[in-house]
């Protein structure tokens, strides 16, 4: 199967993946894989109920069974000093993760952890794990969201009151109008590395962690004020991370645990997730049931839009997303409306998963409409156009750029969009029925703050250091890739060190936001540094420096792997290796910090994606044949990356749309597919041919290098496109996700 991706000419030369090799072979370390004198092994015993209270806790058997170091509980685990602050100690605190591990006997959840056993080895320990036995007082329990709709609430603070631009629910009066529901069930993130920690202390006051984290100084922070240390005592390293799509956006209990442990012990204790847990512990895409009204008039133009959103969260903590926030300057509407409520279950707090409340926003209204498109009997490109928002609706804002059309006009072309009839069951291809659908994606383009240090070393070797990590996008390939453009250095010369806190802070991995903040900060650090040259040049120890040349600018100044020489005159040159000596340096080294300005417009990244499938009507089965998706991102900084992680996007979007889900049985408020051979995600054999298109034009406002992030819109619109695409193939509209075949042989 072909992944093809196409990009402008202008674009930064394509790289390879600078940590491809060590990821492949094995050279890559990943947080488990440190090795540390003396390391214990940790296990977690989960709660097998889903709400009351531990009667009882039998730890005996476990305490004496070989190789056991200690078993902690509610009742004799070290109190951890976090826990014990606030107005009112006997509720959760309000920031971060607020579930306290061991802190009282209550059961919120499924699995939550009732023990952690620690063993000299993890055979051990497991085989301990099984001998603790607890007695519970059950308390009701409720785990079925739609059974639980009646107890939805508006989620604390302005966020999240009702929007209302224009007059409210103004689709009821529309010429032409649909109003309808859609639902999709919680997706479970399923990287490839579980979650995991190795924590050591040094003393009392100095802790050393490895562990899964997609911000290492946002671990810090958690540890620190768990454990009231200075953050400076703390240090976090996650320099690789095998998958995560939102799961290590936040510190887990299980993580506290082991640096309790570590500390109670005076060892190092290592703690890895089993599989069943990362159904249970780490969190998953909410629920949500959406409605949509969407009323236009008899051209097609809208006049009204509602949309409603119901999300899921736990009983112990408010967890939010923007689920609505997509339907308020998407398109150019004069009166919309959204609400946004949330349901308490009992179940773990839900965290951000790919596509953060927009991918779940964008199923229902990239859904709805394609209902209204068909209902006005319009081409859904056309009638998208026509409702084109040429500034930012909701804000009143100009775009700092936008080239949807363009999206939308590449995307059709390549898909072979003048092949689709408007009238569904019009394709066939032997015993299959042919569908064409689009969906329209977006996120915001945001930019933080960074710090970057360089060092050029004297024989033309540059060393780029950053605490930010990477998951999997390449972010150490695009740091590469700008700082080679910037330096003219090669990119086998430049080395990036990443993933702990020992270097300059950087942002936490997600929220599309890192090339744009990363990335202008090796741009600046990088530009700084031919400046510093620049100036060491122009003293009169220099080779440079000449009756003529007295004062030397970087762009008067050539740089490449060896030096750098005149433009105006490539025969006055100059070593790094004999600048660096002439001014007595060994290393040239500078550190820059580098942030976002507030800007009077509206940063988006869009995105619009194809698919073409086929409908097997006998047995309900869907293959999908081909898939292009076409992202307006801004000026693309590493094509391949860029392009691996719109793949990555699309495979995500077909899982969303076609198979995960999530299964609980509600006698019990458990999980029953929390496996990977029970809960499906998408393999090699699922995925079709996929074209990847940017537009590739660089946008003037959002940074120095006029990127937009892009890991978001990968994903965001691509189960809507599927779903439209099914209803063009058969004449069957599937509003509940996943649209599995049971679903299209009802009725």
């Amino acid at each position: 199967m072909d992944k093809n991706f196409f990009f402008d000419s202008d674009a930064i030369d394509p790289i390879d993946r600078v940590d491809g090799k060590a990821k492949v072979t094995g050279a890559a370390t990943y947080a488990a894989e440190y090795k540390m004198q003396g390391t214990a092994y940790g296990f977690l015993v989960g709660s097998t109920i889903a709400r009351g209270r531990i009667r009882s806790i039998d730890t005996r058997n476990a305490e004496r069974a070989p190789g056991v170091l200690a078993v902690f509980t509610y009742l004799n685990a070290p109190k951890i000093p976090g826990y014990q602050t606030g107005k009112d100690p006997a509720k959760p605190p309000t920031g971060g993760q607020p579930l306290r591990i061991f802190f009282d006997n209550e059961i919120f959840y499924y699995d939550q952890p009732i023990a952690l056993v620690v063993a000299d080895t993890f055979e051990r320990v497991l085989h301990a794990a099984k001998l603790v036995q607890a007695e519970y007082e059950k308390a009701e329990h409720q785990t079925n969201f739609k059974a639980a709709l009646g107890k939805a609430k508006i989620p604390t603070g302005p966020r999240f009151e009702d929007y209302t631009r224009g007059e409210a629910d103004a689709y009821k009066n529309a010429a032409v109008k649909i109003e309808q529901e859609y639902f999709h069930p919680a997706d479970v993130h399923s990287p490839m590395e579980p979650g995991n920690i190795i924590a050591r202390w040094d003393g009392e006051e100095k802790v050393t962690v490895y562990t899964k984290t997609q911000g290492v100084e946002a671990t810090r922070r958690s540890i620190s004020d768990a454990f009231k240390l200075p953050k400076e005592a703390i240090t976090v390293n996650a320099e690789y991370i095998g998958g995560a799509f939102g799961m290590a956006l936040r510190t887990w209990p299980y993580e506290i645990a082991a640096v309790m442990a570590a500390k109670k012990l005076d060892r190092p204790v290592k703690l890895v997730l089993h599989r069943e847990q990362m159904f249970t512990n780490v969190g998953y895409r909410p629920a949500t049931l959406q409605k949509i009204g969407l009323g236009a008039t008899s051209d097609g133009k809208l006049t009204g839009l509602t949309h409603e959103a119901t999300g899921e969260t736990s009983s112990y903590q408010e967890f939010t997303e923007a689920t609505v926030n997509i339907s308020r300057f998407l398109y150019a509407c004069p009166n919309v409306t959204t609400r946004y409520r949330l349901v308490p279950l009992d179940v773990c707090t839900p965290i951000w998963m790919r596509g953060p409340g927009e991918a779940s926003g964008s199923f229902a209204l990239e859904s709805a409409m394609d209902e209204l498109a068909y209902a006005l009997k319009l081409d859904p490109i056309e009638f998208r156009i026509r409702n084109h928002a040429d500034t930012d609706p909701e804000r009143n804002r100009p775009w700092s750029s936008k080239f949807l059309k363009e999206c939308y006009e590449l995307g059709a072309e390549k898909i072979g969009w003048k092949e689709r009839r408007l009238q569904p069951r019009s394709l066939r291809d032997g015993d299959w029925l042919i569908g064409y659908g689009m969906g329209t994606g977006s996120f915001g383009a945001g930019r933080g703050t960074a710090s970057v240090k360089v060092r050029l070393f004297p024989d033309g070797k540059l060393l780029l250091q950053c605490s930010v990590n990477d998951m999997g996008p390449g972010t150490a390939t695009m740091m590469t890739a700008i700082a080679s453009e910037t330096m003219g250095i090669p990119v086998a010369r430049i080395t990036v060190q990443m993933g702990s806190t020992e270097f300059p802070p950087g942002p936490t991995q997600g929220g599309s936001s890192v090339t744009s903040t990363v990335g202008s900060a090796v741009h600046e650090t990088c530009a700084a540094l031919k400046n510093e040259l620049a100036a060491l040049a122009s003293k009169e120890s220099s080779p440079l420096h000449t009756a003529n040349v007295h004062e030397v600018k970087a762009d008067d100044l050539v740089f490449s792997e060896s030096g750098l020489s005149l433009k105006q005159n490539a025969a006055l040159k100059v070593s790094y290796n004999d600048l660096l000596r002439s001014n007595g340096l060994q290393v040239l080294e500078l550190t820059k910090e580098s942030k976002g300005q507030q800007q009077p417009y509206s940063m988006y990244s869009f995105s619009v994606h194809f698919v073409k499938l086929r409908v097997h009507p006998p047995t309900g089965r869907v293959k999908i044949d081909h898939v292009v998706s076409c992202a307006d991102a801004g000026a693309i900084v590493s094509p391949k990356t860029a392009a691996s992680q719109m793949i990555g996007g699309v495979v995500g979007g077909i899982g969303m749309a076609l198979m995960e889900d999530l299964v609980f049985d509600h006698r019990f408020g458990r999980p029953i597919n929390n496996n990977l051979a029970d809960y499906h995600v998408p393999v090699n054999a699922d995925i079709p041919d996929v074209d990847i298109l940017f537009v590739n034009k660089k946008d003037p406002y959002s940074n120095p290098l006029g990127s937009k992030g892009i890991g978001e819109i990968s994903l965001i619109g691509v189960a809507p496109a599927v779903a439209n695409a099914i209803f063009n193939a058969t004449g069957k509209r599937l509003r509940e996700l996943p649209l599995t075949p049971d679903k299209l042989l009802e009725g």
